[in-house]
């Protein structure tokens, strides 16, 4: 197709995991779709559904399973008429693997996606800041082992700091979250020169809040984006 030209393809999204942060990618996929004009956009349906129990707590055992309404909500899409379904959450990919093969059409896949993303990126291997329930669950190696590439993991206490900076966006409290960010970094980066993968839709956010730079980083709401734009546009996504 036409690179200028309306996508066919209706991309469906599921936010609500959280609010923030499927305001960004709202903005993210406005601000590279390659448009002219407001006709050459996607056409987007939004389901933003914020009661959705906490992903980490369901995978840690601490909370209730979001698996049903993860599901139901992407159902809903479907019936609504997207072609294309994303979510800007990475935590809630280990439930929808267990029943991706029940969609029928097809998933963004954020991990894939940002590991994609960090292999081209960082070909040597990547820190990787996601959710606790993230790291516990092995989504991210799992991926990347497929792929042969490898994550620099942060220790439990900065894995701790991580998830309390995922916390604080969650919260509104940008600015507390921007500065335990930038410590952060600033501290794997001694020990480590290697790019960040904010793995947490959240933590994308807090980078941008704390004025780092973003060279330095692999967003994974930036790479869903990307990923999702290739799809609706029919670009080569190099992956």
């Amino acid at each position: 197709m036409n690179l200028l030209s309306k996508p066919e393809k209706t991309l469906g999204i599921l936010g609500g995991m959280g609010p923030a942060a499927a305001a960004e990618f709202l903005r993210l996929l406005a601000d590279g779709a390659p448009a002219r004009s407001d006709a050459e956009h996607p056409r987007l349906l939004m389901l933003s559904e914020p009661g959705i129990p906490d992903r980490s707590d369901g995978i840690l055992g601490t909370g209730a399973d979001p698996l049903p309404a993860i599901r139901e909500a992407l159902m809903r899409l479907i019936e609504w008429g997207a072609d294309v379904l994303a979510v800007p959450c990475n935590t809630a990919h280990h439930f929808i693997d267990r029943f991706r093969g029940d969609l029928t059409v097809p998933l963004v896949h954020i991990v894939e996606a940002t590991v994609g993303a960090a292999r081209r990126r960082s070909p040597e291997g990547a820190w990787l800041l996601s959710a606790s329930g993230t790291r516990a669950s092995g989504l991210y190696p799992a991926y990347a082992e497929k792929k042969g590439y490898r994550f620099f993991h942060p220790s439990e206490q900065q894995q701790e700091r991580a998830q309390r900076c995922l916390r604080l966006v969650k919260a509104g409290a940008l600015p507390e979250a921007a500065a335990l960010m930038r410590a952060l970094a600033e501290e794997l980066w001694r020990e480590r020169d290697s790019l960040i993968v904010t793995a947490c839709t959240e933590l994308p956010l807090a980078y941008a809040a704390a004025g780092l730079p973003q060279e330095r980083e692999v967003s994974s709401l930036r790479a869903l984006c990307s990923a999702c734009l290739d799809i609706l546009y029919e670009r080569g996504s190099g992956a």
